[in-house]
């Protein structure tokens, strides 16, 4: 008897992270769509370093707003699919560097049980995260999404069982 083999398909994006992104920028009111569009072009797709980033003024200010407008977005979507209580929240924290890698921090914080759960902690060179394609940049986000997401569940799972255990 043959044994029977399934096909490993790798898995691509699931979202279209350029319009999610896109359409977070213009709900939030940062920016209209048009501008929204042309943002995430100009700054995710070209050459390395961005050059956008790395201007004489201000550079500190537009690397933060940057990775906020990347990271925000992708945070608050594993929040939403997480299906965990609206009074849940995660936040992004940033720690800017000109010169190396940024630290981008992502962190749940439980109004449950009022603890923080550290979620992602991603190191970045904001002027190098420029993508060749928009699958790659979707493959990128994705990533950090399904990061955000797991992190959430444990986080959720724990906090169960630390309830369960103070209940006995």
């Amino acid at each position: 008897m043959a044994k029977k083999t399934t096909a490993v398909r790798t898995r691509t994006a699931s979202r279209n992270w350029i319009a999610y992104l896109c359409e977070a920028l213009v709900t939030s009111g940062v920016m209209p769509t048009w501008e929204a569009a042309t943002y995430l072009t100009e700054n995710l797709f070209g050459e390395k370093p961005n050059p956008r980033l790395l201007g004489p003024s201000n550079a500190h200010e537009v690397t933060a707003q940057f990775l906020h407008r990347l990271y925000e977005p992708i945070a608050e979507a594993a929040l939403r699919d997480s299906h965990l209580p609206a009074s849940e929240k995660v936040h992004v924290f940033t720690d800017i560097s000109l010169t190396g890698n940024s630290a981008v921090l992502v962190v749940h914080l439980s109004q449950a049980d009022r603890t923080q759960h550290l979620l992602l902690l991603d190191p970045a060179k904001a002027w190098d995260l420029v993508f060749a394609e928009a699958e790659s940049f979707n493959t990128w986000a994705e990533a950090r999404y399904r990061s955000i997401f797991q992190a959430l569940q444990t986080a959720h799972l724990n906090a169960a069982n630390d309830v369960l255990e103070t209940a006995v």
